[in-house]
Order: structure tokens, then C-alpha cells, then sequence
């Protein structure tokens, strides 16, 4: 019995070490520091992300010269980006997404749509909107959707680039109901 209980211990901690550590506990992207990015000439995802604020052209160029597919656009319509930014972005060969999302659209079921998004490309991604506000918002549900608790969920959300919208996504995160 002794002998059974041991490998029932040690297949357990076997099970343990090779289980999926990813649920609540994944590497969270922190926001691109543009200016480095540029001065550098690189950028290295987090899980295949970059959350930043908006690019130029020539922060585009570093993250297309870095391997990075898609760039997807969180800025509504009307916001002025500075330059034609689907055509900037598709020159170098990256995929444009437009996900238009006001501080209003902070939902789970937009953090489930982006993580859908997110799913889609096996490539790295640059996630942006005018100063990674949003992009921090959404990533926060996005790791609670994932299993992280309150407190991880929104640091993934400030390293993302939240600040205003952290009190919305507290009262999200506290009303169990609007996960679903």
C-alpha cells in the first residue's frame, strides 16, 4: 500500500508540473515603450502581443521588421491617427484589423472577441489604441476570462497600459454575472 500511495504522489506531482500553468498565470504583454521601440529597431511579444499606444510610421516598419503580422486598431473612426494607417500597415505587409472600441465597449464580450481575434494569428501582434488605455481595459477581462483572479487580472490590465478605465474594469470584475 505504501509502495502504491507513493506512485499515486509521485504521478500527481508528474500530472502537476506538465499541467496547462497557463490558466491565470500567463506572462502578461506590457505596453511598447514606442520611442524605444524605434530607437532600437525591436520589439519582442509576450504571448505573441504588444499592447502600445498609437505608432507612427516608422514604429510600423520596426514591428513588420520584427516578425509581427497584424496590427489591430482599437481607435474608433473618427479619431485622428496621424496618418492612413491601413494603408501604412498593409504597405509592409501586415494584416490591418479596425476593432473600434470607445470606453464604452469595455465588456467581456469584447474581451472575448479580441481574444478570438488574438487567436487567429500564429504570429506576433501589435494591439494599439490612442494610449494603450483601452488595449490595458480589455486585456485585464481578457485575463479573467483566462481564470485570473481579481488582483492578477487587473495588473495584466495597468501593464497593459490601463489607467482611466481601471474603475470600470474593477465594477466588471466584481459582478460575477457579466462574465458570462
Amino acid at each position: 500500500m505504501r509502495i502504491f500511495r507513493m506512485l499515486l504522489l509521485g504521478g500527481a506531482m508528474i500530472l502537476s508540473a506538465c499541467s496547462d500553468s497557463s490558466v491565470g498565470s500567463e506572462e502578461t504583454p506590457a505596453k511598447a515603450d514606442l520611442q524605444e521601440v524605434v530607437a532600437t529597431g525591436e520589439v519582442k511579444p509576450v504571448n505573441g502581443i504588444t499592447p502600445a499606444g498609437q505608432p507612427d510610421a516608422a514604429a510600423f516598419k520596426v514591428f513588420a521588421d520584427n516578425g509581427y503580422v497584424a496590427v489591430i486598431d482599437l481607435r474608433t473612426v473618427g479619431e485622428d491617427r496621424g496618418l492612413d494607417e491601413q494603408t501604412v500597415v498593409e504597405g509592409l505587409g501586415m494584416t490591418y484589423v479596425l476593432f473600434p472600441i470607445s470606453s464604452g465597449d469595455i465588456t467581456f464580450e469584447n474581451a472575448q472577441v479580441l481574444d478570438d481575434l488574438l487567436a487567429s494569428f500564429d504570429d506576433p501582434v501589435l494591439l494599439h489604441c490612442a494610449s494603450s488605455n483601452r488595449v490595458g481595459a480589455l486585456l485585464a477581462l481578457r485575463a479573467s476570462l483566462h481564470g485570473a483572479d481579481d488582483p492578477a487580472a487587473l495588473q495584466a490590465g495597468k501593464q497593459g497600459g490601463m489607467t482611466r478605465l481601471e474603475s470600470k474594469v474593477r465594477e466588471l470584475l466584481s459582478d460575477d454575472g457579466s462574465r458570462h
